[in-house]
């Protein structure tokens, strides 16, 4: 299950239908549940969905219980988000967990609310009942797993700090794209109307992003374009901010798009831009890498066990506008680095082509839910 499916935006929305493809392929039966806004395409298996308008507490339970439904003619149940709702559907149809987990929901929970403004490290001493509570059905809820398969280091010693069981907790890295047929460079620019330098973004428009930062920084390059593909909750308040700073004619928000989208972009932009306050492994960052675009990257979440500064990318804190301003000048200047960068960004992931990465993925579903980190 996934709550969010095609033709939402972001990693999950890719990684699942192609989990499920994997999973078709390797001679298994496929069920998904998910939540939309309007009923998903068809597909070789079927989608049931809950209505994303329904009130929130309805929308919970209408998702259980398909999981549950579901998973009565199940052998085992995977989750890549709605970890609590997948825990109690599994639970009631007498199945085993699968998890995949790529964020803490009790931090973002609480970002989303307005009630904590920290980092995921200073949120695990953070106290108070409803935290509390948070945690504690979240960490129940992965209990109920056999198997929980995270994409970073880093992200694996957060959830051992729950409790988790390390012997169930396995490494599997969000994988680099198999690349379909795309424009050349020159025909990509011309389609997305690019001329002089672009930097380009993809991904929902979400506070973790952090993309005001991104739009300080090109406030201050000059003849720098930005490109941002995706939509979300901030696009708004991101399109305001951009004109208060200027960037009109700079700037350029394209709206929602498919992966291929994606991959176009980022064969036509000179570097991608990353400047998020928090992350685990996102599938943008090896999108970029697996087309050959150099990257400007925050430090954050598991971000450094792919990207190197120097060598594949370009490293700076989060939150740091001058640094993001600095390495952006960087590869304006320097037309050397930013060939060595993408020549070494491409290499840099073959060894997490996707389907690779799917096929381990497959193995902690049907396997025996233990693994190595």
């Amino acid at each position: 299950m996934s709550g969010i499916w095609p033709p939402d935006v972001g990693g999950p929305a890719s990684h699942a239908p192609a989990l499920a493809d994997a999973l078709l392929e390797a001679g298994h039966e496929v069920e998904v549940v998910t939540t939309a806004d309007a009923e998903p395409a068809v597909r070789p298996y079927p989608v049931r969905w809950v209505p994303r308008s329904r009130p929130a507490p309805f929308r919970h339970l209408a998702v259980a219980r398909e999981v549950r439904r579901a998973g009565r003619a199940a052998d085992r149940v995977y989750a890549t988000t709605m970890v609590r709702r997948a825990a109690l559907g599994a639970t009631l149809a007498r199945r085993p967990l699968v998890v995949k987990l790529v964020a803490d929901e009790a931090y973002e929970r609480e970002r989303r609310a307005g009630r904590f403004d920290g980092t995921l490290e200073e949120f695990q001493l953070r106290k108070g009942l409803r935290v509390w509570a948070l945690r504690a059905t979240r960490t129940a809820a992965l209990r109920r797993a056999r198997a929980v398969v995270v994409p970073s280091a880093y992200l694996r010693q957060i959830a051992l700090g729950w409790g988790l069981d390390p012997a169930r907790v396995t490494v599997v890295p969000n994988p680099a794209p198999e690349l379909p047929p795309l424009p050349s460079r020159d025909e990509a620019r011309t389609a997305l109307g690019i001329g002089g330098f672009a930097l380009g973004t993809a991904g929902r428009l979400t506070a973790q992003k952090a993309l005001g930062d991104a739009l300080d920084a090109v406030s201050r390059v000059q003849d720098v374009q930005l490109l941002v593909l995706g939509d979300g909750p901030e696009r708004v308040a991101l399109e305001r901010h951009a004109a208060r700073l200027g960037l009109r004619e700079r700037v350029r928000f394209l709206g929602a798009g498919s992966r291929e989208d994606v991959l176009t972009l980022f064969c036509a932009v000179d570097a991608a831009l990353l400047t998020s306050a928090w992350e685990n492994l996102p599938h943008t960052l090896l999108e970029a890498l697996a087309v050959g675009t150099p990257v400007v990257a925050t430090a954050v979440g598991g971000i450094p066990e792919v990207l190197r500064d120097g060598e594949n990318g370009l490293l700076v804190p989060p939150r740091d506008v001058d640094a993001i301003t600095a390495a952006v000048e960087r590869l304006v200047r320097d037309d050397r680095l930013r060939g060595a960068l993408a020549r070494a960004g491409r290499v840099s992931v073959e060894e997490l082509a996707e389907p690779r990465i799917l096929q381990r993925i497959v193995q902690a579903i049907v396997g025996d839910g233990r693994g190595s980190a």
